[in-house]
């Protein structure tokens, strides 16, 4: 799907440019300001840090080890958030499942999985029943997935995660958010470990 898509320029430039280091920072161009800036879920004295990502998106399941490893050596005063992408109705799916999984305690054994499914098994997940097969192929019970899935809590949150997307001025998957007030992704950075780059110097100018 195109909004899942970086351009054929941005695209390459994940693998023929330097990515971008701290003397490259630059607002408007590495970054952008989000107007107004959102409020955050990290306590006092930490920094929130936001992916966004769809599993639909091919670039998202490629970027997951760049962004374990990350998750691993991150600064200890940084708090990290998960926020599903959503520009459809199949996009809105796979958020209510993101947060059904969340609110079951069981995010750990189906988030890779569901990536793998779509992007290496390439199983539909078009539907609730595939979703419905992926969880209890992992060990959920069908009654309480289901429940979860149309809960009004998941519910809720997935309005939340539509209403965040807009705010912060969503234009690719993935993108991170820092502190509420700044976004980038791998087209304005150069690729992967570009946006890592960046995010980690907004973190110390934030910090």
């Amino acid at each position: 799907m195109k909004l899942f898509k970086l351009t054929l320029l941005m695209l390459a430039s994940l693998f023929l440019m330097p990515s971008v280091n701290a003397a490259q920072l630059q607002e408007g161009t590495t970054h952008l300001a989000i107007t107004p800036a959102q409020p955050t879920s990290a306590d006092e004295g930490m920094i929130e840090v936001v992916e966004i990502f769809s599993y639909g998106c091919s670039h998202c399941h490629r970027f997951e080890p760049m962004l374990e490893r990350w998750l691993k050596t991150k600064p200890a005063n940084v708090k990290f958030v998960q926020l599903p992408a959503i520009f459809n109705a199949t996009l809105a799916m796979y958020a209510r499942a993101f947060y059904a999984a969340e609110a079951l305690g069981v995010l750990d054994k189906i988030h890779a999985p569901f990536f793998e499914a779509i992007h290496l098994q390439k199983r539909r997940m078009n539907s609730e029943a595939e979703i419905t097969a992926l969880f209890t192929e992992h060990g959920v019970d069908q009654k309480d997935f289901e429940k979860a899935f149309r809960s009004f809590a998941v519910e809720a949150k997935v309005r939340r995660a539509a209403e965040l997307g807009k705010r912060y001025g969503l234009q690719a998957t993935p993108s991170m958010v820092v502190n509420g007030k700044y976004i980038t992704d791998p087209g304005k950075t150069n690729g992967f470990q570009g946006m890592i780059n960046v995010v980690n110097q907004l973190i110390k100018q934030e910090s």
